[in-house]
């Protein structure tokens, strides 16, 4: 289409319904603006509330209220465009270089805008928060430290970042330690040996984990009135040599789980020691023969 056909569409218009083609499309811009401040108002209250509960700057996710804003205008204009019909072979011919051109752009940028929309559904669904102690999967374990719409930032406890892709991220199972409550039951398990006084070994962890400082007792009010332990120990299985205990130890958070589970290893193992509660390991019996000189 050349600029001669374009000035006969725009004089063709001058002479047929001068003013129903100009109130139309401003009516019609008018209510793509007002739509837009709309959307923009509720997506702004939105994303306020689920960055405050994110732990994220809100302001990162303003490109989205630009993105639905650029959405209804352009929506707006393919209105205007088939509303006038001497405009309506020229946005068929606009629309149909910009539909192949989009087909193009979405097919190289497939990922990116799997990502995207996987960060939005994090922001939607929020299934952690900056500072939330996570496990992606069966490889990733640390806090959360940045949520981005494209990749969110782990920093696991070698002290380095892991960027994982949102679509990544939507695709793994996902075990949050302190989304909800923060507190965290560790196993602590241990073997005794066949002869070992049972009993004494259970009083010993007890006591051993009650005198810790990051230990929670975390007891119900049912539970102390009944005079209930503090902490729960069980005999869960007979090994081939040993008495295997388990020991329910509860903790503020994670990280002070992860402490007081070393140290009370440490601890009950020296305990043992000093009461005679053995715990048991592998012995190999070598047997060495001779070899009979053949005479000769």
């Amino acid at each position: 289409m050349n600029i001669q056909e374009i000035k006969s569409i725009l004089t063709s218009i001058n002479e047929n319904n001068y003013f129903r083609y100009i109130i139309v499309p401003l009516v019609i811009i008018l209510l793509a603006f007002f739509i837009s401040k709309i959307l923009r108002g509720l997506m702004s209250r939105y994303f306020t509330r689920s960055s405050n509960f994110l732990k994220v700057d809100k302001t990162r996710f303003n490109f989205l209220k630009n993105a639905v804003s650029f959405i209804i205008y352009i929506l707006a204009f393919v209105v205007i465009f088939y509303s006038i019909p001497q405009l309506r072979a020229l946005g068929v011919t606009l629309f149909a270089g910009a539909g192949i051109f989009a087909a193009i752009l979405g097919f190289a940028s497939q990922q990116a805008f799997s990502n995207i929309i996987s960060g939005i559904f994090i922001v939607m669904f929020k299934p952690f928060r900056v500072g939330d102690v996570v496990k992606i999967g069966t490889d990733y374990l640390g806090a959360i430290e940045d949520i981005t719409l494209r990749h969110t930032v782990i920093r696991n406890y070698e002290n380095r970042r892991i960027i994982m892709p949102n679509s990544v991220i939507s695709s793994e199972t996902i075990i949050n330690s302190t989304i909800t409550d923060e507190k965290v039951c560790s196993f602590l398990e241990l073997g005794i040996s066949y002869d070992s006084n049972v009993d004494k070994a259970i009083e010993i962890i007890r006591r051993e984990t009650v005198k810790h400082p990051y230990f929670v007792d975390n007891r119900s009010s049912e539970a102390k009135d009944k005079n209930e332990p503090p902490v729960i120990v069980r005999v869960i299985s007979f090994g081939d040599s040993s008495v295997n205990l388990r020991a329910y130890v509860w903790a503020k958070d994670s990280d002070s789980s992860f402490v007081m589970k070393c140290d009370l290893n440490k601890a009950i193992k020296e305990a043992f020691d000093k009461e005679g509660i053995e715990i048991p390991f592998p012995y190999r019996t070598i047997v060495y023969k001779n070899k009979k000189e053949n005479s000769l």
